[in-house]
């Protein structure tokens, strides 16, 4: 079988970056986490993106996590699995630090490592046929903190282990209960709710989008009071031309046109 490959396209101020192994569910080898990461970079970098959907290819499944039939060969050991460990937790901060918004579209398994990937995404829409968890335990392995992070700051302690030591996965409804997804819709409407929610972000002000993400990033990630510099540099938006013409268009009852400037 095939590697795991990560695809990007692009419409629009609108990127989709997918992953795709089929035959394995999606399954993500060690290369693909570099893939990842090296995409993520890309994208971050280029000012002609407002948003990021992530999904895996087809129906079947957004990430049935790490692809377990190298872990023999590449992740044997303590050593071995520190190693590979930290191309994961490269690829995940490449999506927690994106400057642009992400949205993951989670159709079937979304397990491990695609679990994972959801929990840095900044918003999350299921589809009904959605099964999301951490069944680590079934390889008889605990989960590297920086793997367990994202979750935790997404749904806590209680739902963490709750996921960590019964290893079970939640259906979209149960996992809108508990926080692990924004919210859940038909299968056969999952493509064209998570499009219409990127239409609706990248028609705000990318530059507030960013400092939006930042702000949030800061006050989640750090318990100490803002710097004075700080919270001067969260009004920065004000100095933009984007704010000139946000307020120009709405005295004036018109759509704006945010260049991101």
């Amino acid at each position: 079988m095939g590697a795991t490959e990560i695809n990007v396209e692009q419409q629009g101020y609108i990127a989709t970056l997918t992953i795709s192994n089929p035959k394995k569910r999606n399954a993500l080898d060690l290369k693909s986490w570099s893939k990842l990461s090296s995409a993520l970079t890309r994208l971050d970098a280029d000012d002609s993106v407002r948003c990021i959907v992530i999904r895996g290819e087809g129906t079947t499944a957004f990430a049935a996590g790490a692809d377990i039939s190298e872990f023999s060969e590449l992740r044997s050991n303590a050593k071995e699995a520190k190693e590979y460990g930290e191309f994961v937790a490269a690829a995940l901060d490449a999506l927690q630090k994106c400057r642009h918004p992400t949205v993951a579209m989670i159709h079937g398994a979304c397990t491990g490592g695609g679990f994972e990937i959801v929990c840095c995404c900044d918003m999350r829409i299921a589809g009904k046929s959605a099964r999301l968890g951490i069944p680590i335990k079934r390889i008889g392995n605990a989960l590297a903190p920086p793997e367990m992070k994202p979750s935790l700051d997404l749904v806590g302690p209680a739902v963490v282990l709750e996921l960590l030591l019964e290893g079970g996965l939640f259906g979209g409804d149960d996992a809108v209960q508990r926080g692990m997804v924004n919210r859940v819709v038909p299968d056969d409407e999952l493509a064209e709710n998570v499009y219409a929610t990127a239409e609706r972000i990248v028609s705000g002000a990318p530059l507030a989008a960013q400092m939006t993400k930042k702000t949030l990033r800061r006050l989640m990630s750090n318990p100490q009071p803002l710097s004075k510099q700080e919270l001067i540099d969260s009004y920065a938006a004000c100095d933009s031309e984007d704010y000139t013409e946000g307020v120009r268009s709405f005295l004036a009852k018109e759509q704006p046109e945010f260049k991101g400037k």
